[in-house]
């Protein structure tokens, strides 16, 4: 079988052994593919494994023995399935690597926010600690998480894990989702519900026709003005320029965000050097760990697929 890796420099930098796939096949390695260099790259494929790079009709028409289509990711749509489906081209995905990772990331935001990490750091590096008349400077107000209301968007393997370890700072969790279960841990309300009692917003939800722009200036409006706002999900749920204007009017308090529309970040992203507004470049996934787990079940999806059982199909 040939086998190309579109992108491995998306996964790994270098820490992750990926010669396992040698054992499947001639394996073709590229750093990065830019779409035009695309066509040629993928030209005799039979398994293409990749992590972002487009995937769309015409490029996928350029590669006839194209069997296999294997992600290094959830998310798939960077890949064109529906074509895929019509053309026996199977495409695995890897679900629920990075649970743990992700609702880590949510609570660092939390906490940072929270406990003024990074304002008392900065005040110590200033010298205004030798300065203070008192052993501990009341320079920024803190706050417990216990009693604070955290409103969930989506209830997936991630949103679940935030609850979880919500519940166990005793903070009240909401959640928004389509499907309500039977879940006494935490209360599902509706939308404008979660946003008008939530002193922390944190996004979970796939994003597809209904969820994008969800979070748009009439949302935004709804929150508290001391709420903060959390998106590890899809940067295309929220509307950038809404979310600027919230922060730049205190509509909102604060906000921090590890996805943006565009990534790498435009240079002319509207959402750069905002006030009040931690941005992260899509590291919540990224740990050792996580992306060692990912692996395994990319190694995993693969060989299934060769032996007759795929397994995380999403072109069914």
């Amino acid at each position: 079988m040939k086998i190309v890796m579109t992108d491995i420099k998306t996964v790994t930098p270098g820490d992750l052994n990926l010669d396992v796939f040698n054992t499947f096949g001639e394996v073709t390695k590229y750093e990065l593919t830019q779409y035009n260099d695309l066509y040629e790259r993928i030209r005799d494929a039979e398994a293409i494994l990749c992590n972002k790079t487009k995937l769309d009709e015409s490029a996928l028409r350029n590669a006839p023995n194209l069997k296999y289509i294997g992600l290094f990711a959830t998310g798939y749509n960077n890949v064109d399935v529906n074509f895929c489906k019509k053309n026996n081209i199977t495409v695995c995905n890897a679900g629920s690597y990075s649970t743990n990772a992700v609702a880590q990331q949510v609570f660092s935001y939390i906490l940072n926010y929270y406990c003024k990490l990074n304002e008392y750091s900065e005040y110590v590096a200033a010298g205004k600690w030798k300065e203070s008349k008192t052993f501990s400077p009341f320079a920024f107000p803190t706050y417990e998480l216990a009693g604070k209301n955290i409103g969930i968007i989506g209830y997936g393997n991630i949103a679940k894990k935030v609850a979880k370890i919500a519940n166990v700072f005793d903070m009240n969790v909401f959640v928004y989702n389509r499907t309500k279960y039977n879940d006494s841990s935490v209360k599902f309300i509706s939308f404008d519900e979660l946003l008008r009692i939530s002193d922390v917003v944190s996004v979970h939800c796939p994003l597809n026709e209904q969820t994008l722009g969800m979070f748009n200036q009439d949302a935004f409006n709804k929150m508290k003005k001391n709420a903060m706002f959390i998106n590890t999900a899809r940067g295309a749920i929220v509307n950038e320029k809404s979310l600027r204007n919230a922060l730049e009017n205190n509509t909102i308090a604060s906000a921090a965000i590890d996805v943006l529309e565009t990534e790498p970040m435009d240079k002319d992203c509207i959402l750069y050097n905002v006030k009040n507004l931690i941005i992260t470049p899509h590291t919540a996934w990224i740990p050792y760990e996580t992306r060692k787990r990912l692996l395994g079940i990319v190694v995993s999806n693969l060989k299934n697929f060769i032996d007759g059982n795929p397994t995380n199909v999403v072109s069914k």
